[in-house]
């Protein structure tokens, strides 16, 4: 979040001066940030496919090699399920606070219906 918002700052300041200038910044930004997420991505393969190596034992592995794949697409298939319920339950928490607002702006500060 840190790299995001220098990237953000500078590249704001750059589309003041020059719109190349800003755009040049904001993708040179957004590649880093996206061989960051990739690497992370690639690590995390990695150290998985280690852990099932030394936790199935090597007879195992002989004999039935796909399985620690299986185990592992279905460790990225629950990864990824909790990723979208995450983003769910973040929109339903949000509209949550949005009603919430609503209720009280117009119930006990006694706004009109469409007000700012």
């Amino acid at each position: 979040m840190r790299i995001a918002t220098y990237a953000n700052t500078r590249t704001a300041y750059q589309c003041t001066m020059n719109m190349t200038e800003g755009f040049r910044v904001a993708f040179r930004a957004g590649c880093v940030m996206g061989f960051f997420l990739v690497s992370i991505g690639l690590v995390i393969l990695q150290l998985l496919v280690i852990i099932y190596d030394s936790g199935l034992g090597k007879e195992f592995m002989e004999t039935k090699p796909n399985v620690m794949y299986e185990y592992i697409a279905g460790y990225g298939l629950g990864g990824s399920t909790v990723a979208l319920f995450g983003r769910v339950g973040g929109g339903i928490y949000t509209k949550a606070a949005d009603v919430g607002a609503d209720l009280v702006g117009k119930g006990d500060e006694g706004f009109n219906e469409d007000s700012p």
